[in-house]
């Protein structure tokens, strides 16, 4: 029998204990006003998965009881931990909707049940389209309809890829259930069959926890990573025809890792993360260019670029690492700084889940029990390392906004956190439901998907 005294892949990751956070004066965050390509929220995490969207006031407090700076509320169907994504006046989700009216299973926490839910249920996965400014649904379509190959863990979702958007199209991949893109007035104009694409824990084949890799569009191609228990590869597509560009296999187990593209004028190139290969690809032939190994066994963040450094973290089967990477690396890797390659690591505060994000000069890194720390994304200086609340888990990636942090619990609540080196919470704010999945933030609305809701949050 195999014991697994770690966490699941949904669960808690030890913390270490925070330290006081240091005095030195925080930079500005970013301010300049953004352009109509800046203001949309395309992919899982934001434009390059950064995390971040500027140039307006976004609310620091809400009720969604009262309506107080609550745009609007709108119901979705079905359970689902994907991201709402926005391109102009269209926001885009998806969801899996199980036939009949029971309720799913959805037990958040923290805990360590690795062990799937036992159902054999049909599924309808779908695409949503709503309008962004009063959040009525203008069509939902199918993407795939009959019973999953593959189970669910008991705190995840059929539905946890987050969708990707170009203006034009909308990606959607389900792992097993295929890649499918509409174009933006709901036509399906392809859908890709990869086969059994089995993402569950690799120690515990029998533990299957569903597809939560997310699609990212860029320069009329899609990209997907696929890492899981057999034959993982990533790969590019034509989004307009879904012919393949370039395939390039990989030898790594199960990750829930979304790929970031980095494009500079010394080099275009898809950076993921990984356990046996965290590295980065030549974004138009597939061509490794670098190569990172044993950093993580279940790395799920999605990697974020600035200041000429790329920045990765894991925190599962051993210690919880932080890496920021020269976007000029090149080779394999070591895991001790160089000065060339690995510009400063940590062996500490790692993420688990939540994917970091770098605002003004400060790197953010969120942890499953809420610890949240704050570095010097140029340097490695910690300057805090501050819990949000004594209790529950923390799945969704926080995000940056108008100066101001979003880190939304498990449990509803919202920590609003100044940005800058000193640790300043500015508010806690309730949802209401359970909320699994990250943020999405456009042109000053920030947007929360809860159990059962999309709300629509800006200042009034």
């Amino acid at each position: 029998m195999i014991t697994i005294s770690t966490i699941s892949l949904l669960g808690l990751v030890l913390a270490a204990a925070p330290q006081e956070p240091a005095s030195k004066p925080s930079p500005a965050a970013p301010t300049s006003a953004p352009t109509a390509a800046e203001s949309n929220w395309p992919s899982f995490h934001g434009p390059f998965g950064r995390g971040y969207a500027d140039g307006y006031e976004t609310a620091t407090d809400w009720d969604v009881e009262t309506g107080k700076n609550i745009a609007w509320t709108t119901k979705i169907p079905g359970l689902a931990h994907s991201s709402p994504v926005v391109w102009g006046d269209r926001i885009f989700v998806n969801t899996a909707i199980r036939e009949g009216d029971e309720e799913e299973e959805l037990r958040v926490g923290l805990y360590g049940d690795i062990e799937s839910v036992d159902d054999d249920s049909k599924y309808e996965f779908r695409v949503l389209c709503l309008r962004h400014t009063d959040g009525e649904v203008l069509w939902s379509k199918i993407a795939w309809h009959g019973v999953p190959k593959g189970k669910r863990h008991p705190k995840g979702s059929h539905a946890a890829s987050t969708p990707a958007t170009d203006g034009k199209h909308v990606a959607v991949f389900f792992g097993s259930e295929g890649l499918h893109v509409f174009d933006v007035e709901g036509e399906l104009l392809w859908s890709k069959d990869f086969g059994e694409l089995d993402s569950g824990f690799f120690r515990v084949p029998s533990a299957q926890w569903g597809w939560a890799s997310s699609p990212v569009i860029h320069e009329g191609r899609v990209y997907v990573q696929s890492d899981a228990q057999k034959d993982s590869f990533v790969a590019a597509f034509e989004v307009e025809t879904g012919k393949r560009v370039w395939r390039t296999e990989r030898k790594d187990v199960p990750t829930w890792c979304t790929p970031t593209v980095h494009v500079t004028p010394n080099r275009r190139q898809l950076v993921l993360n990984g356990w046996k290969h965290m590295g980065g690809y030549d974004l138009d032939t597939g061509e490794e260019l670098w190569k990172l190994a044993g950093t993580g066994d279940i790395p799920v963040p999605t990697p974020v670029a600035a200041h000429g450094l790329l920045f990765l973290t894991s925190a599962h089967g051993g210690p919880s690492r932080i890496f920021a990477i020269s976007e000029d690396a090149q080779g394999e890797l070591s895991m001790k700084p160089d000065g060339e390659n690995v510009m400063w690591a940590s062996r500490r505060y790692g993420a688990y889940m939540q994917s970091p994000f770098v605002y003004g000069d400060e790197l953010y890194v969120g942890r499953d029990n809420g610890v949240i720390s704050c570095w010097n994304a140029r340097t490695g200086e910690r300057y805090y390392a501050e819990r949000l609340s004594a209790g529950g888990g923390y799945t969704a990636s926080g995000i940056a906004a108008d100066g101001k942090l979003y880190y939304p619990s498990e449990g509803g609540a919202v920590h609003v956190v100044k940005a800058g080196t000193q640790f300043e919470l500015l508010a806690i704010n309730e949802l209401g439901e359970t909320c699994m999945a990250s943020p999405a933030a456009s042109k000053g609305t920030l947007l929360f998907r809860t159990r059962s809701k999309l709300i629509a949050i800006a200042p009034q």
